[in-house]
């Protein structure tokens, strides 16, 4: 497993990493102690060393889960979790005790001293604008609570505002092939900046993966299921905002393009990484198999150019369209 630094002085972290999410167990099939122990292991065995979570994940199961492994394993990754999803702050109620006590809760959970890197969850633009939450931020910052801070975003507008804050460490953001836009300005200023790039989404919930038909069903308690037209949060965060029936379609034209012995998967996550501004992505894992799969990536050999110009051409004529939700 390759790495990356992740942003200016910052740490050094898998190329990939791994996205914790599931351990919340907020959607889709539960996943208990144990096999949430043994996919954070198989991470750890494969080289990643870098896992992302938040306080709302599973309200706080997904943070404790990774503390009690990295206590029983005594493993040494970097954590990243999250402030500002919560029902008590989240739209209009940022204060500084809220920050103060989430993330004095998040080290409680996680069994740490001090957060390698605290990240703003997508709060509303106007909450950055103000640009108040980043002088709290430096204050813990100072204080060693927290090491670095950075900021998941959902639009280009709210990465470009971020970016003027100082010492903001990375910027995490949804970005695939579905996702093209962020090529053209966002990545080039981040890396302007010095500001590491933290790729959410990148399999587009799974449509990615090429496993998906237009008969595929998804539990009630999915958000592939109900938030599928972005009926819960931002539609972004499901199918990339594309519609589900229009996503399956653009994926199965995408299996054209992959090389040979090269799957969807390895070929969607490679054209990320391809993209130097990159540091890291952070697929999630329902399973070891998975862990291990999306792993291999960091050992392919980069697209070549052509390709690399014809998923652009792909995404201009045939997917940019259907995009749905900010971004």
């Amino acid at each position: 497993m390759k790495q990356r630094q992740l942003g200016n002085d910052g740490f050094n972290v898998s190329e990939v990493g791994l996205g914790c999410w599931q351990l919340g167990a907020d959607w889709g099939t539960a996943i208990d102690k144990t096999k949430a122990f043994d996919i954070l292991d198989e991470a750890i065995n494969n080289g990643v060393n870098f896992f992302d979570t938040a306080d709302v994940y599973g309200d706080g199961r997904s943070e404790t889960l990774i503390g009690e492994f990295l206590k029983s394993s005594s493993r040494n990754v970097k954590i990243a979790t999250k402030f500002g999803r919560s029902a008590n702050v989240f739209p209009n109620n940022y204060t500084e005790k809220a920050l103060r006590n989430s993330v004095e809760n998040a080290l409680k959970r996680l069994n740490i001293e001090c957060i390698d890197l605290l990240q703003l969850h997508c709060i509303p633009t106007e909450a950055l604008e103000n640009g108040a939450i980043f002088d709290w931020l430096r204050v813990l910052k100072k204080e060693g609570k927290i090491a670095h801070f950075g900021a998941s975003v959902e639009s280009v507008k709210q990465g470009l505002i971020c970016l003027d804050q100082d010492e903001l460490q990375s910027l995490q953001v949804i970005f695939n092939i579905f996702r093209q836009k962020l090529v053209t300005e966002l990545l080039p200023e981040s890396s302007k900046k010095g500001v590491g790039i933290i790729v959410r989404l990148p399999l587009a919930s799974g449509l990615l993966s090429g496993k998906f038909n237009a008969n595929t069903q998804f539990p009630k308690d999915d958000h592939r299921n109900y938030n599928k037209n972005g009926e819960a949060f931002n539609v972004g965060e499901t199918f990339a905002g594309l519609p589900f029936e229009t996503g399956v379609t653009l994926s199965e034209d995408l299996k054209s393009f992959c090389p040979d012995g090269m799957t969807l998967a390895e070929l969607s996550l490679r054209w990320i990484l391809d993209h130097k501004e990159v540091t890291t992505i952070i697929p999630g894992a329902s399973s070891t198999k998975h862990v291990i799969q999306n792993s291999k990536t960091s050992s392919l050999p980069s697209l070549p150019e052509q390709l690399v110009q014809d998923l652009k051409h792909f995404y201009n004529e045939k997917v940019h369209e259907h995009i749905r939700g900010v971004y």
